[in-house]
């Protein structure tokens, strides 16, 4: 039985154009490696307020 792998990314930015553009260049290259690619799962916002 082959040992499997996992690799879970967390990405944080304020921009959320930059996340998104990051995402879809992790999940192209997995793809192309043959990786098998679950999610991107989006999770909850997390607002930070600076005074």
């Amino acid at each position: 039985m082959a040992e499997q792998q996992r690799i879970r990314i967390r990405l944080k930015a304020f921009d959320h154009r930059l996340i998104d553009q990051s995402t879809k260049e992790i999940v192209e290259t997995a793809q192309r490696t043959g990786a098998q690619v679950k999610g991107p799962i989006p999770l909850p916002t997390k607002k930070e307020r600076f005074t």
